[in-house]
């Protein structure tokens, strides 16, 4: 079966740092393309950031640029989304997610999904 898992998330305070962590397995993901999503209580899942294997191929959410870095190791099939400076406002569930539409922004763009994980940033 094909299955992305994330982990990572946690509670944290306003200014601190977490790394997710999205493992994935059951097919060669090579072809496509790997994003994190998140979603907040009573707003829609949006994008974050997104990595293609090839070079240095990421694209950010403004909310995101400056203060997150996505990144991948394809030996070890998975994928990474360091974040520092969270402010409660980065309070939701992340997803990591994959598709074949080069750096789709939509979660229609997107034909795997994890389980995803809770971040949770205090004031």
């Amino acid at each position: 079966q094909v299955q992305l898992v994330e982990s990572g998330g946690g509670l944290v305070e306003a200014g601190g740092s977490l790394r997710l962590s999205c493992v994935f397995s059951g097919r060669s993901f090579r072809t496509y393309f790997l994003s994190w999503f998140r979603q907040s209580l009573g707003k829609e899942r949006e994008f974050v950031a997104g990595i293609h294997w090839s070079g240095d191929a990421t694209k950010y959410a403004d909310s995101a640029r400056g203060r997150f870095t996505v990144s991948g190791n394809i030996v070890k099939n998975a994928v990474y989304l360091q974040m520092d400076y969270l402010k409660p406002e980065d309070t939701a569930v992340y997803y990591c997610s994959a598709g074949t539409r080069l750096f789709g922004v939509r979660p229609d763009d997107y034909d795997y999904w994890g389980q995803g994980t809770q971040v949770t940033v205090s004031s």
